[in-house]
């Protein structure tokens, strides 16, 4: 029994280019130059079942996003096979494409109660007709089936939805706003965490013994933002550890056994987007992978073979 992956988007909230800017990195994809590759914002796609798919997340790009992937794409008159959405936050770039789902397709949305009641709480997501698109609230620490994969939340350092900031923003608590996803078919184990705020203890035993590792690969530098002239906050501030420097990402899941290590929800300032660049070297040589759009990921057996693939559509074998 194999698990499948398919990265349907790697870029952090706005994609990349992202349609407003020409920081250095983006100046790059907007002059085509061959080292950097635009992206589309993040979301994956998991075969649950023989030939049934669960998205984990459902980014504004969904719609390009089956466009491209063969894999979601409908199979007869109104047969998706697209059967199940699981959430890890309310983000906007996480949340905003379920409206593209609205077509009374039978659907499933798995959801902690905090995401859920985002969800509910929002008119415009009354379009997805609950006679037809159930939902599912999951509590964290409880496994759940969808087809032939076990699925499991668990809480990571994070923060609410940059919407819902107050005064009283807290951030690196660990509840039900932010979250992990722990995926188990046959042998084989997936850890996703596409957000987390702080690499502690409990991220790092989570994630020891995973054949793959999804992890948020947001900004290289914490004050990244801020050095290129496009924002005052930094990583940290909006969520995201920051890959490099104390307690960055890089240093703190060294020694930590994991098959695969890949990067997920890369900003549009980060300079690992920029192929041959010595931040992408820096993490290559670390033994983390950078993910792009249509990346295929095939784990196999106990063992965890895995296979990766840059072009949409290829079969991992």
């Amino acid at each position: 029994m194999t698990l499948r992956i398919v990265v349907l988007g790697s870029a952090a909230g706005g994609g990349f280019p992202q349609w407003n800017c020409r920081c250095p990195v983006c100046a790059l994809a907007w002059d085509r130059d061959p080292r950097v590759k635009p992206r589309t914002q993040s979301s994956i796609a998991i075969e649950t079942g023989d030939d049934r798919w669960t998205l984990f997340n459902a980014s504004p790009d969904l719609r390009s996003q089956i466009l491209a992937t063969p894999q979601i794409q409908p199979r007869g008159l109104r047969d998706s096979p697209i059967r199940s959405v699981v959430l890890t936050n309310g983000d906007v770039d996480h949340v905003d494409g379920l409206i593209t789902l609205r077509e009374r397709s039978p659907l499933t949305i798995y959801a902690t109660s905090e995401i859920s009641a985002i969800i509910d709480a929002n008119p415009v997501y009354g379009v997805l007709a609950k006679d037809v698109v159930a939902r599912r609230t999951v509590d964290l620490g409880a496994t759940f089936q969808i087809d032939d994969t076990t699925i499991e939340f668990f809480g990571v350092p994070g923060k609410v939805p940059l919407y819902m900031e107050t005064e009283s923003l807290k951030i690196g608590d660990v509840g039900g706003d932010t979250v992990g996803v722990d995926v188990r078919k046959g042998g084989s184990r997936l850890v996703y965490i596409p957000g987390c705020a702080v690499v502690n203890d409990d991220v790092r035993a989570r994630v020891e013994g995973a054949d793959a590792l999804l992890f948020d690969g947001t900004v290289f530098e914490d004050d990244e933002m801020q050095r290129a002239g496009v924002g005052v906050k930094t990583g940290r501030r909006m969520g995201h550890v920051p890959l490099s420097g104390a307690g960055g990402s890089l240093e703190e899941f060294k020694g930590v056994n994991v098959g695969r290590k890949i990067y997920i929800h890369i900003n549009n300032t980060n300079p690992i987007l920029i192929e041959g660049s010595p931040q992408r070297q820096a993490v290559e040589a670390a033994g983390w992978e950078v993910s792009e759009d249509g990346l295929e990921v095939a784990l196999s057996d106990a063992a965890g073979t895995r296979h990766a693939h840059g072009d949409r559509g290829s079969t991992a074998a």
